[in-house]
Formats: structure tokens, C-alpha cells, sequence
């Protein structure tokens, strides 16, 4: 934790090198940090006395790109800030190895894949080199997949290990974990199981979007919407009186799968029809019409067919209407190959044998195909674009098929629930405030539960296995469940208490579940992961709720969301105090960067040409929330910054400032009018940046600290240089000196959380232990020198020397040449501002005689006489 660090660490001598550089540091000063065990958290603590992040875990193997050094790095300046003021920084890593994209990086590195139905092989080792055929590729048992991923995953993590370390990030790298790891297995498995205790979990045979490519169940939260082209294709039922009720759709080859038609109730056209029954073209399957206050009359003819299932709005009709299940499109995405047990007559069976077995694509040409030679269809498509939905991994629109899922309540079948997760956002302080909007429209527009199965062989097991009847039926009504301190288990590999292996799969033998839990129940677990619950509950108790969730804020809806279902269930609470929500990062054409638009760039590239401390600069720039451009200018903005405050300090230190000249209670050395009012600003500027940290706005502290600084070093240097020599007698340098070295004290822990690497270097000219382990500057040292000290005074001393400068410029002559004299025009308040500055302005200006004239208007400098100089 932070110390104060005032007046009791000069090394023996101060050490300033000649020739400072950026070169070099992150090198050299990350090594020490590690070293030394500078980030270290310190466990024998109080969870008051503890300021814990829930750090997001990056996926280790995916490509490193600046989004990952724009958004941690915002992160790792509120972390340096709570450390340097007092806190103890609970700030560990994971690694989200828990998914598709390990998945395929596991199998296409080493050529294998998982079937968690093959036994484990004790020592098994991947081929060296992967054969080229993926039919060739080895497939082993998912112990022995999470082995060989777990091997990847330690080298691809070195990778963003050393970008995170060069950018200076100050994680506590003995804290580390994987989402796939035994202890984040057993977290995911334990709080299923406490789910399915409370209720909150549950099996249920419903309709679930599919995603065919991947062959596994989807979640709404996994949706996103494209735009796609369509047509209406329009033809007619038949009603008992031998009306034609025309419906329009984009999805003929539904047609076999129709369970009912419906109109608004308020629609005149379709109201004598209501309760009444139809019959399909082509298939001859009766059904019936029913009103629904969902039905559109302005959309199509204005009556819609309801297939099961054709989109979220047919499940819907399908739930509420109580109608029959009739599913025809198979996991594999296509038509399936028996006919339906509702098509009876021959004709309708000779229909469907056309479309069976066919991809959904190639149905729906063959259904059009078909009610044009019957003559069926009216009228040409109408070609239409529509939003369809596609699994965001997914290269294919979705089907909705009828499959048994393990879903989480969430409340969006609950009210009261949706209610309850409601206010538990309202338990979060959302930084920027505006964010809690997303969060609240979300959780305010689920239309069901958490779906968090996923028919896929790699990722953690759902821990559950049925008993199976003496007729080999499996008993999903009463699943067997592992004990706790069993966990982690693998169903498909392992034999539940009181079974044996020989009996899996047999009559009065036992299955297991051959799900695995969504990426998202385990990453929704990272508070408990990270904080050891179940395994340590002393710590758990220190660390939770945690303090800070950092994130994105495309992922509010998954992970933000998620993350607060699982607290609300598991410990009644929200996991964490505050929620700071980052922007995207966007190319010159104001598009967010992404590997799939191959408009990324690579994060190693800029770090090496700017360094770190530039780079955490332009992050740094950029307030929470805000899309942010790639913005290379910034980062060499930042880079001078650095520089300068390397050179500033060396000069400053290089004019005798030390450590025993920093101001601590007694004030009383300070005397001179100019220093009393940079000292005023400098206390401003603290409480300010502090007021800023506060509120989580290190965009504005920064700027804060920046503007101070230029003013420091562009006027006040340059005005007190003779000073500092000596030039004015002993008490004006001490003043001076007191002046100088309080200022580079705190501007160097303002600069700290945002510059770790140049502050550092600069602490270490002239103090011991490290500028991050000091405590955040206060004012109260500052109290006796400001008090009554006029903060305009510096300001305006600087403008006149501006304007003497400039006097010199335009006469084309050095800077350094003589005023022979010069006349100053103010204001008469600020004549009195000028006098206290007065002496170091003419030496600053080397000026043999200046003049205060009192005017109206603003301050201006004129009649400046030069003395004969060399043309510059």
C-alpha cells in the first residue's frame, strides 16, 4: 500500500544522468517491479482496506491488436491510482481459454479433435505435426484436450503476458488463472449445481435456436442480426367455404411445417374466420385460424402462417396459442427425411418426398418450384432486405429446432425476477452513468431464460448424469448429482457415486449429460474464480464484492449481465461496486477496428516505435465509454510529454533541488509571491485531479496534471532559473528551491498512473523505492504556503515574458539578448500580480529596465528597446 514517503528517502546522492531517454525503461524498470514485488497484493488484510478488479480475462489465443492496450490500460490507471491512495490493489489476470476460438487453435496447431466419449490416455502426446487431413486427425478424450490446450495456452499467454508487462500494467502476475483450468472448472460446476438447488436452473424441452455449422444450441445473448435479401412469396389456403386466405412469407419451405395462421383480432378482413379451420396447399394439413394482438394488418396480406418453428415470433405464437409442435428441419439444417405423421394424404406425402433431405436453401427453391407448376402461387416474389438472425460466430441465418437445454432463470420469464436484476444494476455505479441505460434496456427486453448448454465436446461438462430404466430409457426427471468436493467431474468420462464404468449406457445402468455449459456460465464466474470462492472463503471474503468490473460495452448484454444473474443467485448481492464501461477503438473512417474487417493493428509495432508510456497516454486521453479513433498523433504528443519530463526534471534537479527541500508541515521557508502562486495552482491541481480520480474521470486528471505541467515548466522554470542559482540572495533560493522540489515531487505521482515508466525513472534520480508505492500528493503541506497566495500571478508573469519574447523574435535577435527597457501595460489589479513576479521577470528576460503602466484592456508589452545583438 501507498506510502507517504516525504522527507525520509534521498539516496545518498542525487544521480541524474546526462543524457536521459524512454529507451530501455519498460525493459529494465518491469523487471525490477517483478523483482521486487512492487504489485504484490497483500493477503493478511481487511476487505476495507482492499480496492479488488474483476480484470476481464483475454482470450490468449486470439490475436493481440491495440484494443487490448487502449481499454487495460484505462484499467491499470484507476488500479495505480487506488494503490497511491491507500488501497490494497487485488488486480490478478485469467485467461479465457474456454471456447470456440481454443477450440479450433487446439485442433488446427496440433491436429486433434475432442469426442469426450474416448477414453483418457494417461502421457499422450500430440503428433508432432498435424496431418493435413482433418479425417486423419487424432481424436482423443476431453481430459486429454484440456491437457494439450492447457500446453498451448502457456505459450500463447507468454505473448500477452510481455505486451502487458512492456505497456506497464500492474497485475499481480502470481494471481493467474484459466477459465479451463481444474479450479475454474470446479467454480463453473459448483455454482451450476447451487443453481439447480435454488431452482434457478432447469431442463426443459423447448424450442432452441440452432446454429447448424456449429451444431449446438444458441442464446439470445450470442445473437446479432444481418441484413439479408428475401422475397415474399404469396399463395392461398383453402377455407371450408372455398375462400382463398392468402399469406405472404419469406419461408415456403416451412409450408409442411404450418401449426396455424393468425390476424390481429381487430382485423375486419380475417374476423369471420377466427376458430375456424383451413387447409394447406400442397400438404392438405387442417389448421386453424387465431387472433393475436402480435399479428401485423399492415404487414404482407395481414394474416401470417405460424410454422414451428420460422423465428422467435412463431415460438411465441406457438407458447401462448398452445398450438402443436410440428418441426420438420433437422440439427443438421436439413429437411428431415421421414414424413410427418400430420401429412395423410398421398399427395401431400408425394410434397414432401420432393423436399426431404434437402438443406433448408435448396427446400425453399424446390417448395416454389412446386406451388408454381400447381399453379399455386400469386403473383411474382416480392424482393425484399430483412434482418436475420445469425449466431455471431455463425456463418449461416438460424433455425429454431425442439431440443431438452439446461437453461438459468434470468427473468426473462419472471417479472418479479426482471425486476430484481433491475435493481440489482441500480446497486452498480456505471461509469459513464449513461451506460446502465444498456444494461436496463437489455434485461427490460428478454424474452426467455438463459440457455446455457451447448452441444459442443470442448469446454466444462455440465456435471449431471441420469439413471437409465430396465427398458434402457434415461430418467431426466431426477438427474444424479456429483458431491462438491467431487469437482470437477466429466460425466462422459467418469462413473457417478455408486455406479461402475460397465454400467454406462446399459438397462439400470446410468448416461451422462453430453452438454457442455456455455463459455459464458464460466466467464460470468470470473469474481468467484479469481477470488477463490469455495476454495478459500477467508479470501473470498476479503476480495467480494469486488470493487471494479472494466469492460467493454458490446459485451453489457453477455458478460456484464451474466455476470450479475450468477451473484444475484449465488450470494443475493451485485459482484461488484462500480462498473467502468470502455469505448471501441476506430479506424480513420470512424469504423471499429476488428480482425474479421482486417483493419486491425498490431500492438507491438507502436509500443516499439512510441513506447509505453506514449501509448497509455493516447488510452489514457480518451474518457470511459467513449469510441475513440487510432490516433497516432496522440501517442506522439504523449511521447514529448515523457521526454520532457525526463529533461524538466534533470534541469530542475540540475538547479539544486533535493529531496530535503520538499515542503512537509512547516511551510514558513516559502516567501517569494511567484512561488506562493505556483504552489496555489499546484493545489488546485491536486485536489482537482483527485476530485476527477474520484469520479473515475482519469481522462480529465490527466488533462489537469498536463496543462499545470507545461505552465511549470514553459513559464516558472524559466522565470526562477537566476533565482535558483543564487542570483537573489539565500532566502529567495531556498524559497525557490522549496518551490521547485515540491512541485517535481507531486508532479511525479500525477503523472505516475498514467506515465509509470518515466515517473519511475525520474523518482529514482533522486529517491529511494518506488514513485508507485508513495502515496497520492495531498495539500495539506501546501495549507501555510497558499494561504492568502494569488494562483493569477504566474499566469500573467508568464504572458509578459511571452510578450517580450515575442519582442525579440520579431526584431529577429537571441533570446538572451538585453531589454535596455520595455513598458508593460495592465490593468491596475494586475500591475499589483505583476510586482510579485517582478524581479524574476526582468532576469528571465534579461531586461535592464521594465515599466508597469497602469491601462485599461488586456495586458500588453511595449516600447521594448534591445540592446545591438547578433541577428539570431
Amino acid at each position: 500500500m501507498a506510502e507517504e514517503n516525504l522527507g525520509t528517502d534521498t539516496p545518498a546522492t542525487v544521480s541524474v544522468p546526462d543524457k536521459p531517454a524512454l529507451e530501455g525503461l519498460e525493459e529494465r524498470l518491469s523487471s525490477r517491479w517483478r523483482t521486487e514485488g512492487t504489485y504484490h497484493f497483500n493477503e493478511d488484510t481487511t476487505r476495507e482496506s482492499v480496492y479488488s478488479i474483476d480484470t476481464p480475462p483475454p482470450t490468449a489465443s486470439g490475436s493481440l491488436h491495440v484494443g487490448h492496450m487502449f481499454s487495460y490500460t484505462q484499467t491499470d490507471v484507476l488500479a495505480r491510482y487506488q494503490r497511491m491512495s491507500g488501497k490494497n490493489v487485488f488486480y490478478p489476470l485469467g485467461w479465457d481459454d474456454n471456447g470456440l476460438p481454443t477450440e479450433r487453435r487446439v485442433q488446427n496447431y496440433f491436429g486433434v479433435r475432442c469426442d469426450p466419449a474416448k477414453p483418457y490416455i494417461e502421457g499422450y502426446r500430440p503428433p508432432e505435426k498435424p496431418a493435413k487431413n482433418q479425417r486423419d486427425w487424432d481424436v482423443i478424450s476431453r481430459k486429454n484436450f484440456i491437457e494439450v490446450c492447457e500446453e498451448l495456452a502457456v505459450e500463447d499467454e507468454k505473448v500477452f503476458e510481455q505486451l502487458f508487462t512492456t505497456l506497464g500494467l500492474s497485475v499481480d502476475w502470481r494471481m493467474t488463472y484459466r477459465t479451463i483450468d481444474d479450479n475454474s472448472r470446479a467454480a463453473s460446476q459448483r455454482a451450476f449445481l447451487e443453481n439447480l438447488a435454488k431452482g434457478d436452473a432447469y431442463m426443459s424441452e423447448a424450442p432452441t435456436l440452432w446454429d447448424v455449422t456449429f451444431r449446438t444450441a444458441v442464446a439470445q445473448a450470442e445473437l446479432e442480426d444481418r441484413e439479408m435479401p428475401g422475397a415474399y412469396y404469396r399463395y392461398g389456403f383453402n377455407a371450408e367455404n372455398g375462400e382463398q386466405v392468402f399469406i405472404e412469407t419469406t419461408r415456403p419451405e416451412l409450408l409442411a411445417a404450418c401449426a396455424a395462421l393468425v390476424a390481429h383480432p381487430d382485423d375486419e378482413r380475417y374476423q369471420h374466420l377466427f376458430g375456424k379451420t383451413v387447409t394447406s396447399p400442397l400438404f392438405g394439413v387442417p389448421v386453424t385460424v387465431h387472433p393475436h394482438p402480435l399479428a401485423q394488418a399492415d404487414k404482407g396480406s395481414g394474416i401470417a402462417m405460424v410454422c414451428t418453428f420460422g423465428d422467435l415470433t412463431d415460438v411465441t405464437w406457438w407458447r401462448e396459442l398452445q398450438l402443436p409442435t410440428r418441426p420438420i428441419i433437422g440439427r443438421d439444417g436439413r429437411i428431415l427425411a421421414e414424413t410427418p405423421e400430420w401429412i395423410t394424404t398421398e399427395a401431400g406425402k408425394e410434397s414432401y418426398a420432393q423436399i426431404a433431405g434437402k438443406m433448408v436453401f435448396s427446400a425453399k427453391e424446390t417448395m416454389v418450384e412446386l406451388l408454381t407448376d400447381a399453379g399455386l402461387l400469386d403473383g411474382e416474389p416480392k424482393k425484399i432486405s430483412r434482418p436475420v438472425n445469425f449466431f455471431e460466430k455463425g456463418d449461416k441465418p438460424l433455425e429454431i429446432v425442439t431440443s431438452r437445454q439446461w437453461y438459468i432463470r434470468n427473468g426473462g420469464r419472471d417479472e418479479e425476477r426482471r425486476d430484481q436484476m433491475i435493481a440489482r444494476g441500480k446497486e452498480i455505479d456505471f461509469h459513464p452513468s449513461f451506460m446502465r441505460s444498456r444494461y436496463e434496456n437489455w434485461v427490460s427486453g428478454l424474452n426467455g431464460d438463459w440457455l446455457v448448454s451447448r452441444q459442443r465436446f470442448f469446454g466444462v461438462p455440465v456435471p449431471v448424469w441420469y439413471q437409465v430404466d430396465e427398458h434402457g430409457e434415461p430418467n431426466y426427471d431426477a438427474p444424479i448429482l456429483p458431491a462438491i468436493e467431487q469437482l470437477p467431474v466429466d460425466p462422459a468420462a467418469d462413473a457417478p457415486t455408486g455406479y461402475t464404468e460397465n454400467q454406462r449406457g446399459t438397462a439400470n445402468g446410468f448416461i451422462g449429460d453430453a452438454d457442455v455449459l456455455d463459455t459464458w456460465a464460466t466467464s460470468s464466474l470470473t469474481p468467484q474464480i479469481a477470488g477463490r470462492w469455495g476454495r478459500d472463503d477467508e479470501f473470498f471474503s476479503k476480495v467480494y464484492p469486488f470493487d471494479l468490473r472494466p469492460q467493454g460495452h458490446d459485451i453489457i448484454r453477455t458478460w456484464l449481465f451474466s455476470t450479475a444473474v450468477r451473484a444475484d443467485s449465488l450470494h443475493a448481492s451485485a459482484p461488484w461496486k462500480h462498473a467502468a464501461i470502455s469505448g471501441w477503438i476506430l479506424d480513420p473512417d470512424r469504423k471499429k477496428m476488428s480482425k474479421s474487417k482486417g483493419n486491425v493493428v498490431v500492438p507491438n509495432e507502436v509500443l516499439e516505435k512510441f513506447g509505453a508510456d506514449a501509448v497509455r497516454y493516447w488510452a489514457a486521453s480518451a474518457k470511459l465509454g467513449a469510441d475513440t479513433a487510432y490516433e497516432i498523433n496522440q501517442m506522439k504528443i504523449g511521447r514529448r510529454l515523457a521526454i520532457k519530463i525526463l529533461n524538466a526534471s534533470k534541469f530542475v534537479l540540475n538547479l539544486g533541488a533535493t529531496e530535503a527541500n520538499v515542503l512537509t508541515d512547516d511551510a514558513s521557508v516559502v516567501t517569494n509571491g511567484l512561488d506562493r502562486s505556483l504552489l496555489a495552482r499546484l493545489s488546485t491541481v491536486i485536489e482537482d485531479a483527485k476530485r476527477a480520480f474520484d469520479n473515475y474521470d482519469y481522462a480529465r486528471a490527466l488533462d489537469i496534471t498536463e496543462s499545470f505541467f507545461w505552465s511549470f515548466t514553459d513559464d516558472y522554470v524559466e522565470l526562477v532559473k537566476d533565482r535558483a542559482y543564487g542570483g537573489h540572495g539565500e532566502a529567495e533560493q531556498a524559497s525557490v528551491l522549496a518551490a521547485l522540489a515540491t512541485t517535481l515531487d507531486s508532479v511525479l505521482r500525477l503523472f505516475a498512473p498514467f506515465l509509470p515508466f518515466a515517473t519511475e525513472e525520474v523518482w529514482g534520480w533522486w529517491r529511494t523505492g518506488s514513485v508507485h508505492l508513495t502515496q497520492w500528493p495531498g495539500t495539506d503541506h501546501l495549507a501555510s504556503a497558499v494561504e492568502g497566495a494569488d494562483p493569477a500571478v504566474l499566469p500573467l508573469v508568464g504572458e509578459a515574458l511571452s510578450g517580450i519574447r515575442k519582442a525579440k523574435s520579431d526584431a529577429k535577435v537571441k533570446q538572451r539578448t538585453e531589454v535596455l527597457s520595455g513598458e508593460i501595460h495592465a490593468s491596475t489589479v494586475q500591475v499589483a500580480q505583476l510586482r510579485d513576479g517582478f524581479e524574476d521577470l526582468k532576469s528571465a528576460a534579461n531586461a535592464r529596465e521594465l515599466t508597469l503602466v497602469e491601462a485599461e484592456g488586456e495586458l500588453t508589452v511595449t516600447n521594448v528597446e534591445l540592446a545591438p545583438a547578433e541577428e539570431a
